[in-house]
């Protein structure tokens, strides 16, 4: 499936970006019986229905021309929401300095298997955050299932 989301990715990226959204990420997923090939668009503003409608308009015919997908699947375009998935190396260089919640596929040394803190740094091997007590921690990359940022109330979002 990740071949796919590469693919649809190079495909829409340009054009997304040509009428004024980033594209954040490309998911093609299996919800029970269904695919669903979810496109997440963002921008300075933020995302409003309008926005996924005309991004939707815009690449619809595009993917039904590449024809990538030979599953019935359901085309769906969203913002990245407040607390944001941190799938790809530019989102996570982007959010240095952010509060991000770090889950772990299993418990690491410490006996951890989720971390809250600041992303201070983020290596090809392992991401480093600092806990609210201030002290530093070294995740091994291998070992995250999720990052993503927390939404703090009262913080102004980006």
């Amino acid at each position: 499936m990740a071949n796919i989301e590469e693919k649809v990715e190079k495909l829409v990226k340009d054009k997304i970006e040509k009428i004024g959204y980033e594209l954040y990420d490309v998911l093609y997923l299996k919800e029970g019986k269904k695919y669903t090939l979810r496109i997440v668009i963002d921008n300075e503003k933020g995302i409003t229905l309008e926005d996924c409608e005309k991004v939707n308009n815009e690449i619809t015919d595009i993917l039904d021309e590449a024809d990538y997908i030979k599953e019935q699947y359901y085309l769906e375009v969203s913002s990245p929401g407040i607390e944001r998935v941190l799938r790809k190396e530019w989102q996570l260089k982007k959010y240095i300095g952010e509060e991000v919640e770090v889950k772990l596929f299993k418990k690491d040394e410490q006996g951890q298997k989720e971390y809250n803190g600041i992303l201070k740094d983020v290596k090809e091997k392992e991401l480093q955050i600092e806990d609210t007590e201030g002290k530093e921690h070294k995740i091994e990359r291998e070992n995250i299932a999720q990052v993503k940022t927390v939404f703090i109330e009262g913080k102004e979002c980006e």
